[in-house]
């Protein structure tokens, strides 16, 4: 049995962090389904800014362009056309599992990351403009964030929290989605509102790679991912939750992203079976799939107890890391690099509707 089918059946959720027409038309998407057991998908602005760059959408851009819509609003319309499609695709999925897994994601605009007011505004308009059961509107976990959260889970959205990266910043995000939930519970409204944490994991690695000795090389993310399990098991196990679910509501998933391994010294699934744990997701781009199908080892599972990571942090705050002060840079730094890869995307559009005009 491969890696993949293993985990999956661990009680693990693969989801794929990539979405482009061409992988649609191909039936590569499918063939993810398929064979290496994938059951949901990401996506994100840098996605779509190499796709449109490889001229694949030049009659789609040249057809939108002649409306006279913006450039972003020609955007939504190229990756809501591809997520409905992939969102059809996972339907099954989604359908199976009664809501659980099967799930898409569509990004709001980051440039929103600190204005709730129009990030509510948005995420809405998105959900209902895709028109889809199964797909997810993502929201930064910014403090600013967090208000929308709740906001649109109270009125009935999935969504995708996203840019986080510390138990405490998945602690926070798990409260604005549960209050959500509540109001719902309120207002005697179904509570089984869908949604995922998506806790960003490469990039604490990265951050310290020069700083550190070598012995704690590629270890801070694997270590941060323990505490977070840990701090997700314990509100899985909480009254409060409890109280959701007896009342037919549902908990946050857990979503580990950025799990393709920026050290080339590592393993190249050491942020899959590094972070293998039943009831989470692990979105990953296709390079990093394709070498756990290969080659990949399940392993343990990681300890709802957080095992080790105590000692290990206690490691890195010895090595002059102090880890709470990171997390909120890494989440700064984060949506600033979102803005970039907006604003990329948004010339990359500029420049290809001019090409093909």
């Amino acid at each position: 049995m491969r890696a993949t089918q293993t985990l999956h059946e661990h009680g693990q959720s693969l989801w794929l962090d990539n979405i482009t027409r061409g992988l649609l038309d191909s039936g590569q998407i499918q063939h993810y389904i398929d064979t290496y057991t994938v059951t949901g998908l990401t996506s994100n602005p840098s996605i779509f800014d190499k796709a449109v760059e490889s001229g694949y959408y030049d009659d789609a851009i040249r057809e939108q362009s002649a409306t006279g819509c913006s450039d972003e609003e020609l955007f939504y319309e190229l990756a809501i056309e591809d997520l409905r499609r992939a969102a059809d695709e996972f339907l099954p999925v989604h359908e199976r599992t009664d809501g659980v897994d099967g799930w898409v994601s569509l990004e709001v605009s980051p440039l929103l990351a600190y204005d709730t007011a129009k990030t509510i505004e948005a995420v809405k308009a998105l959900h209902s403009r895709a028109a889809r059961p199964n797909l997810l509107i993502k929201i930064p976990g910014t403090a600013e964030g967090r208000p929308a959260i709740t906001e649109c889970v109270a009125s009935g959205v999935p969504v995708n929290v996203t840019l986080l990266f510390s138990p405490e910043q998945y602690e926070a995000a798990a409260d604005a989605y549960l209050a959500g939930v509540e109001r719902r519970l309120e207002r005697q409204l179904d509570p089984a509102v869908g949604s995922v944490a998506s806790v960003f994991m490469s990039r604490w690695d990265v951050a310290v790679a020069t700083i550190v000795p070598e012995e704690l090389k590629d270890q801070l993310g694997l270590a941060v991912g323990l505490a977070t399990y840990r701090a997700y098991r314990r509100l899985m196990d909480s009254d409060r939750v409890q109280r959701v679910l007896n009342s037919g509501g549902r908990i946050q998933r857990l979503l580990w992203a950025s799990t393709r391994t920026k050290d080339p010294a590592a393993s190249d699934t050491l942020y899959v079976h590094g972070l293998a744990a039943p009831f989470t997701i692990n979105t990953m781009p296709d390079a990093t799939l394709q070498a756990f199908f290969d080659h990949g080892d399940v392993g343990e599972p990681m300890p709802a107890d957080g095992g080790d990571c105590d000692a290990m942090l206690a490691q890195f705050r010895d090595a002059g890391v102090e880890t709470a002060g990171l997390a909120a840079k890494l989440q700064s730094d984060g949506a600033k690099s979102f803005v970039a890869a907006w604003n990329d995307l948004m010339g990359r559009i500029s420049a290809q509707r001019a090409a093909v005009a």
